[in-house]
Formats: structure tokens, sequence, C-alpha cells
């Protein structure tokens, strides 16, 4: 962002340090929303416009048993689903982070079928909230190949873990983590966001105090790109039951979204989530002004993953552009 014209500039970082101070979120594009505008219990009105991708991990059966090769999922994605999104998980191509003839191969597959690269999810590389610093360093430095990876495959982002090791009220070590990630992710126009998914990730709480944490730092780079991606499923459940308001828990995520994961179990005779209200959710979605790429994440076991993965399509077409009625 060093190119950024300096009133645009001098906006933003007043923004960021206003934001950090006031409690606000920081919307797409660096717009900023109050909390207070995106609620849980959404008015009654039409679903905006998004795009539909589609998250390698619904078929990371087929992967893991080798009847599909991570090249290929371009091409599945397009032929198979209509698809013309992925999000692709790193542990189906680990040791390829820093292969320039595997990268440019896979681009050039998605490339071919008309596919965008949307972002990459990162696992094990590391505890971004490690108590110690050495292991935290570590950490960013392991992630930092895959902001390349992200950037060499055009993506616009890399998911991380944000780690176990952090509280609602103790973010200091992993948001200083997490600013270097994201300064280094800036240089390359590569967002670094941040998905519910386990630990102190799936708290409202903890996520948003190290949201507000990072983008009050020194940087205008950390703060216009670490965000979140709300996952529609991942907080802590007890016999197949919510244990917070989910509803709440994602529009209060939405403000720092930079991507959204449509998380999907099951379906009714009706095809509606057996879970989750999709209409619901993505009205949330929508008020937050987010008309970006929203991913199936498909994590059934009744249906198969093609079974899952064109029924949750099913639905996110069948809400979007409809009338929620509250």
């Amino acid at each position: 962002m060093n190119d950024m014209p300096l009133n645009r500039r001098s906006f933003l970082q007043g923004a960021v340090a206003g934001g950090a101070a006031l409690g606000l979120g920081l919307g797409l594009n660096g717009s900023i929303l109050r909390a207070g505008e995106v609620t849980g219990s959404p008015k009654p009105g039409k679903i905006g416009p998004f795009k539909i991708s589609l998250a390698e991990w619904s078929l990371h059966r087929a992967l893991r048993a080798k009847e599909l090769d991570n090249l290929d999922f371009p091409k599945v994605a397009r032929e198979q689903y209509g698809i013309e999104g992925v999000e692709f998980v790193n542990q189906f191509f680990k040791d390829k982070a820093h292969d320039s003839v595997y990268l440019n191969d896979l681009k050039k597959r998605a490339d071919d079928q008309g596919v965008t690269c949307v972002l990459i999810m990162i696992d094990g590389e590391g505890d971004l909230s490690a108590p110690e610093k050495e292991a935290r360093a570590r950490a960013v430095d392991n992630h930092k190949k895959w902001v390349d990876a992200a950037a060499a495959l055009g993506c616009h982002a890399i998911r991380v873990n944000t780690g176990e090791h952090y509280s609602p009220t103790d973010v200091k070590d992993v948001s200083e983590a997490c600013a270097v990630l994201s300064d280094y992710g800036a240089q390359h126009k590569i967002h670094v966001i941040c998905e519910n998914h386990g630990g102190p990730s799936s708290n409202p709480d903890a996520l948003l105090a190290l949201m507000k944490a990072v983008n009050g730092t020194k940087t205008v780079a950390t703060g216009a790109n670490f965000g979140t991606l709300p996952d529609f499923g991942n907080f802590p459940q007890e016999d197949g039951k919510y244990k917070i308001d989910v509803y709440d828990a994602i529009a209060r995520m939405m403000p720092y979204a930079h991507g959204v994961s449509a998380k999907s179990y099951d379906f009714d005779d009706k095809g509606r989530e057996a879970r989750l209200d999709f209409a619901r959710i993505m009205k949330i979605v929508s008020d937050a002004g987010y008309d970006g790429w929203v991913g199936i994440e498909y994590e059934g076991n009744r249906l198969s993953e093609p079974e899952g993965i064109k029924a949750t399509k099913k639905l996110l077409e069948a809400v979007r552009g409809s009338d929620y009625s509250g």
C-alpha cells in the first residue's frame, strides 16, 4: 500500500485509529461499520448478491483417498458443480508453497477453467499465540511462505488459525504476531483472515478483541488487511446444539469480514440446512455490506460429498436475492 495516495492513506489511518478507540469494525474496502448496524436479528428485506465458491475441505475424503488430486480441484469445481471460485487447503499441497512450477501449473489450470483462486486455508504451521516469543516468530515465518503462494495463485487471502493461548482479556502476544504477519501480507496484497475454528477463535469476545488489537496497531497496512472469515458452524456445541447464539456471533464478526464460510451438515426434505437458518445468516451477511465470495464447506455424513456440495449450492442460490421475512 505504499503507492496509496496521501489523502487516502491519511483517511484510512484515522479510520483505523478511530475504529480501535470506538469499537468499530472495518468493513470491505476499508469502510467503517458500527457493530450495532449488523445484528443477529435482521429486519425483513431482500438478501443481496454474493458469489459462490467451493472450499476444498468439502472434498477432503476424496482427496485423502487419492480419488482427487489438488491440481484437478479447479476443474472439478467448474465442471462438476458449476462453481467459479475455489478455496484451497494447504494440507493437500503441503510441500508446494515455494514450488513455482507446481503453483504455475495450478494457476494455469484454474485460469483455463475460468475459475478464481480465492484463498488458501492454512493449518499446521504453528501457534501464533504460543507463550514463547520464539515459537510465535517461527509460526509467523512458517505462514509467510503461504502468503507467497497465495500471491502466486492470484488469491486475495490466507486463512490462519490464531492458536490456543489467548482470551478476551489477553491478546497482546497473539496480536503482535498477527500484526507482523498481516503487514507481510499487505506487502503482497494478501489479506490475513481468521476463521472461528475452535479454541479462543470460536469465542466471539476473544476473536473480536484480537481484531481490535491488530487493527489498532501502528500500520495502516495491518488495519486494512487483517480480518475475519465467519464460519456458520464452528461454534461450541453440545448434544448437537449450539452453546452460543450463532446468529449474534456471525453478526459481530461481519464488520471485519474478508470472506464467509457457508458450513453445512445436513438438509431437511425442503432443502433447508437442518441446523442453521441460511436465509437469516445471509441476510446478516448482506446487511453488513458483504457481496464477495461465500465458500461452500460441507461437513456432513448422511449425504456424500458431491451430494452435500450440490445441496448447499442449491440452498445458497435459493436465498440469494430472495426476500427475507424475519
